[in-house]
C-alpha cells in the first residue's frame, strides 16, 4: 500500500477506494477474515462420548466440530431419532451455532468447537 493512500485515509479524504480501506483495516487487525463453512460435514456418532462429530473449513484449515447428544435432545427437532438423522434434520441450526462459537473464539483447548445444550438455549 502506498504512502499517499495511507495519508489520504489518515486525513479522512473521501476519494479513497473501499478496497484500500479494507486493506488498511485488515493490516490493523480490525477486520476478521475468518469464516467457517461446512461443504461436506460427514457426521459420525461416537457412542462412548454421546457426541456427533462433523467438520468445517476455514479456507484450507479443517475445524473439528461436535454437538452433544444432550443438546440435541434438549433443543432440536426429532426426539428419539438416530443422532445422525437428527443432525441432518437440524443441520442449519447446528452449523450456525458452531460457526457463531468459532467466530467469537469460543473454542476448546484442542482447537475444536463443541456445541453444548447451554449454547442452544
Amino acid at each position: 500500500m502506498s504512502t499517499p493512500t495511507i495519508s489520504r485515509f489518515e486525513n479522512g479524504e473521501k476519494d479513497i477506494q473501499l478496497s484500500s480501506i479494507v486493506d488498511i483495516l485488515t493490516i490493523l487487525g480490525m477486520i476478521d477474515k475468518r469464516y467457517l463453512l461446512f461443504p461436506e460435514p460427514k457426521p459420525r456418532y461416537d457412542f462412548s462420548r454421546s457426541l456427533v462429530f462433523f467438520q468445517g473449513k476455514d479456507n484450507n484449515k479443517i475445524i473439528q466440530c461436535a454437538i452433544t447428544e444432550e443438546a440435541m435432545e434438549d433443543h432440536l427437532a426429532g426426539k428419539n431419532e438416530d443422532p445422525i438423522k437428527r443432525f441432518w434434520v437440524n443441520q442449519n441450526r447446528i452449523e450456525y451455532e458452531a460457526r457463531r462459537k468459532y467466530l467469537t473464539n469460543h473454542i476448546e483447548a484442542n482447537g475444536s468447537i463443541l456445541v453444548r445444550s447451554k449454547d442452544l438455549s
